[in-house]
């Protein structure tokens, strides 16, 4: 088995897509000795379950983060100011540590490039301070410091974020928060609708021509974007653009304003039209696929497995339900593993995870998932136990299944399982020697069953 992204590359197993920090890389540098394997989750966080993190010992004893704004040592208020004076240890960035006053005595010391927290390890059972940008928590750095030292040992001390400056700026009170820091820029697309406003966490300087580009391709074109430079500086900067100019151009800083203004393209509820998916045939459709996700019934944080995934439409309508929801599309052939891929990027979710492989060894190396839908592959040998045994409590499983040897079997685990067993019918008016009838889909049988 093996997990690809979403080009088919190779790619290490469930290494965080989408997220600028993952405990592998924070902990790079230290010694094996003092790394632990966590319980699995199987929740948002879809990497935690098999990443790991600091061993207590090996941490420092508190860690203050102090969110520094980007007008540095006068932007900061009383409290700020005297726990980084009296700090003996102070790590953040070059530009953040540049930032502060000459302080004697105090040690100053840079996060390397790559990004990673192993500096940690160097102050074992003292106490640290963390400079971050404006609020930690707003896709920052302080959801890596609370996985990796808890709660207990962790003191935050927010500034005015980049978000709250640019709808100050901007004059939004309605605009969603999205984060293209460290992530696929097609992050964005899940949010298009007309008139939507949309402020996007910038990666860095090429992220507009980037967001432009996939807006244009869209229909987004007349988009309005604004780039909010260097907010709460002495050189804050403003310039507009549209999508199809390209975008406008901005520091590496910034904060992008989206004034959406395109078709309506698209739908969080499930069922999608099947001409939203490209596919050799082999997709879940419209009709079926809405009935299966009303059973899975998605919810903030569930993870889901799409076996047997075909086109990936129901992990990819699963993940545009909310955006903390996981999936992972389990497909055996690697054609239709890449289109997956390109699918779930057009439509707004390019962190779905793609596993080549085959049922049920494909599973093996997975997290306990929340719900399961098999839409293909059933009858494999021992795969609807793996599935069933695997699911965490309250998990559903739907399995959807065309041939008589599937029916019969599910038929068989509605027996004994309990559940609910649907069959499945859709007609649809069709032309008809000049006059109009009804064209009959193939009936698919539907088992769901939830896990005590």
């Amino acid at each position: 088995m093996k997990l690809v992204d979403h080009f088919g590359a190779p790619r290490p197993v469930f290494g965080l897509p989408g997220r600028a920090w993952s405990p592998q890389r924070a902990c790079a540098g230290l010694s094996p000795a003092s790394q632990i394997l966590p319980k699995p989750r199987g929740t948002s966080e879809l990497a935690a379950t098999i990443a790991s993190r600091l061993v207590v010992a090996a941490l420092p004893s508190r860690v203050t983060v102090v969110g520094i704004p980007a007008d540095g040592w006068r932007g900061l208020g009383d409290a700020a100011r005297e726990l980084l004076t009296q700090a003996a240890v102070v790590l953040g960035a070059t530009r953040q540590l540049a930032l502060l006053p000459d302080l004697p005595g105090q040690r100053r010391q840079a996060w390397p490039s790559p990004f990673s927290l192993a500096p940690l390890g160097d102050h074992a059972g003292r106490e640290v301070v963390v400079l971050a940008s404006g609020d930690p928590y707003v896709s920052g750095i302080g959801s890596a410091l609370l996985r990796l030292v808890g709660p207990e040992r962790l003191v935050v001390l927010p500034a005015v974020s980049s978000v709250a400056l640019a709808r100050a700026r901007m004059h939004w009170d309605d605009a969603e928060v999205v984060t293209v820091v460290g992530r696929r820029h097609e992050t964005v697309l899940r949010h298009l609708s007309p008139g939507g406003r949309l402020l996007v966490l910038s990666s860095d300087e090429k992220s507009p021509v980037t967001v432009a580009s996939l807006l244009t391709e869209a229909g987004y074109g007349d988009t309005v974007m604004t780039a909010l430079g260097d907010l709460g500086s002495d050189v804050e900067t403003r310039t507009a653009a549209t999508a199809a100019e390209g975008g406008p151009a901005a520091p590496r800083l910034h904060v992008l304003a989206l004034d959406l203004r395109g078709p309506a393209v698209g739908q969080w509820t499930p069922g999608l039209p099947d001409a939203a998916y490209e596919h050799d045939g082999q997709l879940t459709k419209r009709d079926l696929r809405a009935s299966a996700l009303a059973r899975l019934a998605p919810w903030p944080g569930a993870l889901l497995w799409d076996v047997g995934a075909g086109a990936g439409s129901v992990g990819i309508e699963w993940m545009r339900s909310h955006p903390s929801t996981r999936a992972v599309a389990v497909e055996a052939d690697p054609a239709r593993a890449d289109r997956i891929g390109r699918n779930a990027a057009r439509l707004g979710v390019p962190e779905l995870e793609v596993v080549v492989g085959r049922a049920p060894d494909a599973l093996a190396d997975l997290p306990d998932p929340d719900a399961v839908f098999v839409g293909g592959g059933a009858t494999a040998p021992g795969l609807l136990d793996t599935c069933r045994a695997r699911l965490r409590p309250g998990g559903r499983l739907v399995v959807h299944g065309v041939t008589l040897e599937t029916e019969r079997l599910l038929t068989e685990a509605y027996a004994e399982q309990g559940g609910e067993l649907t069959r499945l019918s859709v007609e649809r008016a069709e032309p008809l020697a000049g006059f109009t009838g009804w064209t009959p889909s193939r009936a698919v049988l539907q088992w769901s069953w939830a896990a005590s």
